[in-house]
């Protein structure tokens, strides 16, 4: 089952937890080591001041923002691959036109949001940025909107892959930007071994090489590695298959809102954060990293079950359809709740990965961050199931409900809740990280419920 094909029988409990775990293993890996590349950028452009800084994270996150989205889009490809491959072990040229229409999604829906960020300083000064820091982040998206394109080809390609049961190399490729970005940045950013020292606009440009370096890596690996390049995934890459597209599209829209909905509230709680105090944000930001690092694991774990499940979902088969849903979700929610009882239990050996938890200086963040991370240990279950949960129904390709569930969960519930105890108690930012955990719960409930009534809602088909 290591090259994702149907089996002739569906597998045992514990040999589906096995392919899960194979599956899952690298992308956590790849997820991790994304997260690396994004914290470079911040090491180096930290070095240039606080007005470059600025610049560049309010420039990352409106970039960041339509990338999440328009990887949910092409994310739709997953579980349509991997259904063409449970239903046909060698259905080459369907996972061919899958991919290809994906691609061509990925470019044509990339072109607007590259006019969008075009204008990043309008779009900033309309939000009340300063001035000149909304200048500087113009200059910082000019350049980095290039990436865009690359970036989600490549995300094409790295979701290929791993439905096509070679989830490996997305380790290995993400570890190959690392490096690129890591040296991009330190030659142009303060211009060492001789380049040019072009400061915020380097880092940018960086991102750009490290994005296309990726692509053209992932490239490579379809045409030469041994069990891909069978399927010649670039073969008539100009031909337009309509059909193929809309059904991506369709069931890949939902994955978009959806994915908009948690980031947008998870950045609207930074923003409320704001308008409480300036500790508070520092606090907020430090315990969200070490809830987001932490997530990777069970993101991976979802982008795993959403293939394993697809290809129960293409060979019709109920029972492993079953397997592979609550195999996933009984490793994601177990692996939350592992790290909920070392937050609740040792906060400040997390807390000490970034900041010096003993220095006098720091004492009013340590403050505030404790009792974040207490509530944080409190969701970690919550997210990791509200992700596994996504994930699995994505496997049966039901999207939809699951996108009015998230924005339910995440703005009915959890904004709705942060804004409440964040300003009309003493709670605080406290009362803010509540609404937060508290969204993630009421997702996760209704999720899981949803994939326990799979089969009389009518999601499972049988062959």
């Amino acid at each position: 089952m290591t090259d994702a094909a149907a089996p002739a029988a569906p597998p045992t409990s514990r040999a589906e937890l096995a392919a899960t775990l194979r599956l899952a293993a690298p992308l956590v890996g790849a997820n991790l080591l994304q997260m690396a590349v994004y914290a470079v950028d911040v090491v180096f452009v930290a070095r240039l001041g606080t007005v470059e800084l600025a610049a560049a994270t309010l420039g990352v996150y409106a970039y960041s923002v339509i990338l999440f989205a328009l990887s949910g889009l092409v994310g739709a490809v997953a579980p349509i691959i991997a259904a063409e491959r449970g239903a046909r072990a060698h259905a080459v040229r369907e996972v061919r036109r899958s991919f290809r229409m994906a691609l061509w999604i990925a470019v044509l829906g990339s072109v607007p949001f590259m006019v969008l960020l075009a204008h990043g300083d309008a779009l900033l000064l309309a939000t009340g940025q300063d001035a000149t820091v909304a200048a500087r982040a113009d200059a910082f998206l000019d350049i980095l909107l290039w990436a865009l394109i690359p970036a989600l080809v490549g995300t094409v390609m790295r979701i290929t892959a791993s439905a096509l049961g070679r989830p490996g190399w997305a380790m290995v490729i993400t570890a190959l930007g690392l490096a690129v970005s890591i040296l991009a940045n330190w030659l142009l950013v303060f211009g060492n071994a001789g380049f040019p020292a072009l400061g915020l606009e380097g880092s940018a440009i960086a991102s750009l090489v490290t994005a296309t370096a990726m692509m053209f890596a992932y490239a490579v690996v379809l045409v030469a590695d041994r069990r891909l390049r069978r399927f010649r995934l670039f073969g008539r890459w100009w031909r337009i298959k309509a059909g193929r597209l809309r059904e991506i599209a369709v069931l890949g829209l939902p994955i978009a809102a959806t994915m908009t909905f948690e980031g947008a509230l998870f950045a609207a709680a930074g923003f409320l954060m704001g308008r409480i105090g300036v500790t508070e944000v520092a606090a907020h930001a430090i315990a969200l990293q070490i809830a987001a690092f932490l997530f990777q694991v069970p993101f991976g774990i979802a982008q795993a079950a959403t293939i394993r499940v697809g290809l129960a979902y293409g060979a019709g088969d109920r029972t492993w359809i079953a397997r592979a849903g609550w195999s996933a979700l009984i490793v994601g929610t177990g692996f939350m709740g592992f790290t909920a009882l070392l937050l609740w239990a040792f906060p400040r050996a997390f807390l000490s990965v970034y900041v010096d938890v003993d220095a006098p200086a720091n004492a009013a963040i340590i403050a505030l961050a404790l009792p974040y991370l207490a509530i944080a240990a409190l969701f970690q279950l919550a997210d990791g199931a509200q992700a596994v949960a996504a994930g699995v129904l994505r496997g049966v390709q039901d999207t939809r409900v699951p996108m009015v569930i998230a924005l339910i969960g995440y703005w009915l519930v959890g904004f709705a809740t942060s804004v409440a105890l964040g300003f009309w108690t003493p709670l605080a930012g406290i009362g803010v990280w509540i609404g937060l955990a508290l969204g993630l719960f009421v997702v996760a409930v209704l999720l899981v419920h949803r994939w326990h009534r799979r089969e009389a809602l009518g999601l499972v088909r049988t062959v």
